[in-house]
């Protein structure tokens, strides 16, 4: 099955400057998960969820469609990497207390999804999926971001992204909900980092194959106006929001 491809010609970039999920996530959703023999991270990327969910649970297979992004990915004892579509896992029916999508939903055929989910999980098994807009950092160089996103990269983001700038909240959700607690995302970084994770942008890499030049460099003389020091680090947030359901038992 074919997938909208994003990011293998940039799995580098993407691996490095990717912010990490919190722990507390991870925690969460350890605890309303039936068991904690094995998860299935859909489109795993970099594998910074399969980490991360690696510390509770037995096994974890994470997949991506992008073999240059499985390449990537960050190795983790209880971790197995595979290639797979989130369509066509590959995984054995009803194997599995956790499907986990990371960043990634909106790139799916989302019922054909959900209904492998279902068919891998067990019963009562959990299903979720998260995502985060644009960071904040202090109200001066947000509204540069938010320009930088809104104007200059504008016409190179895919229809999908609107399903992240909406939360995922206008999808329909073919599991029994569940409500949870707020999340958020949170780094200290140095301006290079910032800017490398602008670079990792699917459109910021659009832009650069269309225009032939580096849209960032502007942005990064804007920003250095607010953030003099580059080599100090500032705090970079991002709110998380994530869709949580119980498959049928």
């Amino acid at each position: 099955m074919s997938f909208k491809d994003h990011f293998s010609g940039h799995a580098r970039l993407y691996a490095r400057f990717r912010p990490r999920y919190p722990q507390a996530l991870f925690d969460y959703l350890a605890a309303i998960s039936p068991g904690r023999e094995c998860v299935w991270d859909c489109a795993t990327g970099n594998g910074q969820a399969a980490i991360g969910l690696a510390q509770h649970f037995r096994r974890v297979i994470a997949t991506d469609a992008s073999t240059q992004q499985i390449q990537n990915a960050e190795q983790s004892e209880g971790v197995e990497y595979r290639v797979a579509t989130a369509e066509d896992s590959g995984i054995d029916a009803g194997s599995v207390d956790l499907v986990t999508a990371a960043q990634a939903l909106h790139w799916f055929d989302i019922p054909a999804f959900f209904a492998e989910a279902q068919r891998v999980l067990k019963p009562t098994g959990i299903v979720a999926a998260w995502t985060y807009a644009l960071m904040a950092i202090s109200p001066e160089i947000d509204r540069l971001v938010d320009t930088y996103y809104r104007q200059t990269t504008a016409g190179f983001w895919p229809p999908e992204r609107e399903l992240v700038d909406t939360g995922y909240g206008s999808l329909a959700f073919p599991f029994e909900e569940i409500v949870p607690p707020v999340f958020e995302i949170e780094e200290h970084w140095r301006r290079d980092q910032v800017l490398g994770y602008l670079r990792s942008w699917s459109a910021t890499q659009r832009f650069m194959a269309a225009r032939g030049h580096d849209p960032v460099i502007g942005l990064a003389e804007e920003i250095a106006e607010f953030w003099p020091d580059g080599g100090v680090q500032r705090l970079v947030r991002w709110p998380l929001r994530v869709r949580v359901g119980k498959a049928a038992g």
